[in-house]
């Protein structure tokens, strides 16, 4: 589960959550890059999709300074049921996936993940705050602040003129 510092969070970079193998990771360690943060799930119909432009958008920008990170979620149709060991082996074999993959998480609700509190507190979907659906993207500028938020049927691909702006490359 990750954690919520103890004053009000000004960026993504004041948290802390766990990997899969269950360490801290410090989201500081990301300060300067533009981030996609993505609530992934395995058997869900967007996942072959998402993924494979997750990957595209992380191959072609990575260098650039992009980061994806990608925290599993079982809250919907119960379609992320495997072990932290399970969804990586998954992703990393089926979809060579090389961007983070992070603890399991709760995106809504009481046990809500701290970070995910902090992303819907400035971007509000169409159901409130509430995360609809596997693969809501929220997009986080180089100083850690919520810039954008994109519905699960919005293709990673859509988000690359954004995430270029971000980034300051020209068109």
């Amino acid at each position: 589960m990750a954690t919520q510092p103890t004053n009000h969070p000004n960026s993504v970079y004041d948290f802390t959550v766990k990997d899969t193998k269950g360490d801290d990771v410090d989201l500081v360690t990301y300060k300067g890059k533009v981030l996609v943060i993505v609530n992934v799930a395995s058997k869900c119909g967007m996942t072959n999709s998402n993924y494979v432009e997750l990957n595209q958008l992380y191959e072609k920008y990575k260098d650039k300074g992009l980061e994806i990170l990608a925290f599993p979620c079982n809250q919907f149709g119960e379609e992320e049921p495997g072990s932290n060991d399970q969804i990586k082996e998954f992703v990393c074999t089926r979809f060579k996936s090389e961007f983070p993959i992070f603890d399991k998480i709760e995106v809504n609700g009481d046990n809500s993940a701290p970070l995910y509190k902090f992303l819907k507190s400035g971007k509000w979907g169409i159901f409130g705050d509430d995360i609809q659906w596997n693969f809501a993207k929220f997009l986080v500028d180089k100083d850690g602040q919520v810039v954008d938020r994109y519905y699960p049927t919005t293709s990673p691909l859509s988000l690359e003129r954004d995430i270029r702006k971000l980034l300051g490359l020209s068109e």
